[in-house]
């Protein structure tokens, strides 16, 4: 069954994009949760129509995600962590604290959702990267270094 959807879908796509999903999954999750809508003729005509009329506000959105992109390209973000003797932090880094070491280092707001940190998680001192996820077409990648507090 084809639909379209109506917000982004982690593994399935972005929001407006026509995917093809089992029925199940549509009829099941999908339309009941308001996340997807059938792709019918009267849909698709709608959504051109909306996708028309979006395309000044999608251009300018995805502008800003470009500068955004080239901005993070040289960044390198210092998250401080309680770490012992052999380097092992206590607890772990993950994204809400890169999220907010952003903010605060450079002011950057970029939500916690979007950011992705390669591998499990950080639990020793060191350099490390993590991919942001600014647009469906553009995604950065930042460094960062978690240092003993």
């Amino acid at each position: 069954m084809e639909v379209i959807l109506k917000q982004d879908v982690e593994n399935l796509g972005y929001k407006d994009d026509q995917v093809k999903v089992k029925d199940g999954y549509a009829r099941n999750f999908l339309i009941p949760q308001d996340i997807a809508v059938m792709a019918t003729a009267t849909n698709k005509k709608i959504h051109a129509e909306n996708l028309k009329q979006r395309a000044f506000k999608l251009e300018k959105i995805k502008t800003q995600a470009e500068t955004l992109c080239k901005a993070l390209e040289n960044v390198v973000v210092k998250i401080g962590a309680k770490a012992g003797e052999s380097g092992k932090i206590y607890g772990s880094v993950n994204s809400i604290q890169i999220a907010e070491a952003l903010k605060d280092q450079f002011n950057y707001e970029i939500d916690r959702k979007k950011i992705h940190i390669e591998g499990e998680s950080i639990k020793e001192l060191g350099s490390y990267k993590a991919k942001i996820n600014l647009h469906k077409e553009i995604k950065a990648e930042i460094s960062f270094e978690v240092i003993a507090e």
